[in-house]
């Protein structure tokens, strides 16, 4: 049994699979679940910051309108609002040529911020506007919201900026970035030795099965491999040993066919031998030569039926036995076969009794091969009782199954033969047949649906032929 190579064996491809799924299932989280993540965030500050621009919009606009304020009251108030906004805060006034300039910001020590456009957005739409835009080399939510004076033209006069700056954001995407790496490389670790463990097990359990199959193929029939899981690969143990049993009994039943056959055919053919060498002899009266004929009469028709049987069997075994089923009269096709068995009954001394109804049953079948079985019944019943025995032919229909019966009053069959006579080579008398006929007759009964059934008692036996009617019989 040769090796794999470890590229194509199942371990190695169920553990790159898992090593695929889980590296793309990572994959999709780092590429595309993170940068949505940090997306909502920062989405999300701002939101926050635009909200509380909004609270404290009533303080900015008495702040801008109140006259006479000093620039120290203004900064302080400035830094209130920042404080309470979580944001810085820069207010910037608006000459008429409504060119901006700084009023104050709530944190001086740092550039204070400005964005011409989105300040000039606000005040062309006199609506807050808002943006996530890099400042100073950081990335910052803006909000821009403007005010207006009281006059009729409500001209602009200052635009309020809040910035935040969103570190924080990037700083919680960067550790969910580094935490995603980090439980990529375990998983991906766990993942390739968990499929290393559980492919070598399975690739243990189907090299088993290799084996087992390779010392069937070549004859060598084992012991029942353990069943040792419920899963598909113990389903196929099961079923293995399922087919090895059955394999095993074939072979045995092969082999045994094949000896009690040559036994079969060699006891007639040493038999015809012997007469043939005896017929040499020049001495013979003519009288014990014509015994010796008529005697080497039966034995060549015996070979000539057993090779028949033979043949007939190795097609059914073979499946090349085909059946045509239609509607057959059973009572016309029993009245046909049996006026075939006239010169047989004579010689018998046979009382033939014919219960057949006019027309039907009527059953689904092949009528030659119903043909065949009804004359292995006629001629086993004749061949294995006495001279003079009744013979009653009969045809049923019941329980939507047509049948013919064929009954003898001879002696009956031995104790515990009737689960026999359907075996192949099994005969009560060897010198009366080799066994094959009712083993035949069977088989066919059971390709057209039907079955044979047999019942004796002291005095008679019966066969009963049952098969399916197409439901317009009689």
């Amino acid at each position: 049994m040769s090796r794999r190579p470890r590229l194509r064996s199942v371990r190695t491809k169920l553990a790159l699979v898992f090593f695929a799924i889980i590296t793309a299932a990572f994959g999709l989280l780092y590429f595309i679940a993170t940068p949505q993540l940090e997306s909502k965030l920062q989405q999300r500050q701002l939101d926050d910051i635009r909200a509380a621009a909004q609270d404290v919009r009533p303080r900015l606009e008495a702040l801008i309108d109140a006259p006479n304020l000093r620039e120290k009251e203004v900064n302080e108030s400035v830094r209130q609002i920042g404080e309470a906004t979580d944001a810085r805060v820069t207010l910037w006034g608006v000459d008429k040529h409504r060119l901006f300039y700084p009023q104050s910001d709530s944190r001086t020590e740092k550039e204070t911020p400005v964005d011409s456009g989105l300040a000039r957005a606000a005040i062309d739409t006199k609506r807050s506007h808002s943006q996530i835009a890099p400042q100073s080399g950081e990335e910052m939510a803006l909000v821009a919201q403007p005010f207006f004076g009281r006059g009729k033209r409500k001209r602009p006069i200052a635009v309020v900026l809040f910035s935040r700056d969103l570190n924080d954001v990037a700083e919680a995407v960067d550790l969910v970035r580094n935490r995603v790496l980090v439980a990529t490389g375990v998983a991906l670790a766990l993942a390739m030795a968990g499929a290393f463990l559980v492919a070598q097990a399975l690739a243990r359990r189907v090299r088993r099965l290799e084996w087992a199959a390779d010392e069937v193929a070549h004859g060598r029939f084992i012991e029942p491999l353990p069943v040792d899981s419920k899963d598909e690969l113990g389903q196929l143990t099961r079923t293995f040993n399922q087919m090895q049993a059955q394999l095993q009994q074939v072979d045995v039943a092969r082999k045994e066919f094949i000896a009690t056959a040559s036994h079969e055919l060699r006891t007639p053919i040493f038999s015809l031998a012997g007469f043939v060498e005896l017929l040499q002899d020049e001495e013979l009266d003519e009288d014990t030569r014509r015994e010796f004929l008529e005697t080497m009469s039966e034995q060549v028709a015996r070979l000539q039926k057993l090779s028949v049987d033979l043949l007939d069997l190795s097609r059914l075994d073979a499946g090349s036995v085909e059946l045509h089923a239609e509607p057959v009269d059973l009572s016309e096709l029993a009245r046909s076969v049996v006026n075939e068995f006239t010169p047989a009954l004579a010689d018998h001394d046979t009382e033939l009794e014919i219960r057949l109804p006019d027309q039907g049953p009527e059953a689904l079948c092949d009528p030659v091969r119903v043909a065949q079985i009804v004359r292995i019944l006629l001629d086993n019943a004749l061949r294995h009782t006495p001279s003079g025995t009744q013979v009653t032919v009969g045809a049923t229909r019941r329980n939507g199954s047509a049948g013919l019966t064929v009954t003898d009053t001879g002696p009956g069959l031995p104790d515990y033969s009737e689960t026999k006579v359907f075996e192949r080579f099994y005969t009560g008398d060897a010198a009366r047949g080799a066994g094959l006929g009712l083993a035949i007759a069977r088989e066919l009964a059971e390709r057209m649906h039907g079955r044979l059934r047999v019942s004796s008692a002291a005095r008679g036996t019966a066969f009963t032929l049952e098969l399916p009617t197409d439901g317009n019989g009689a």
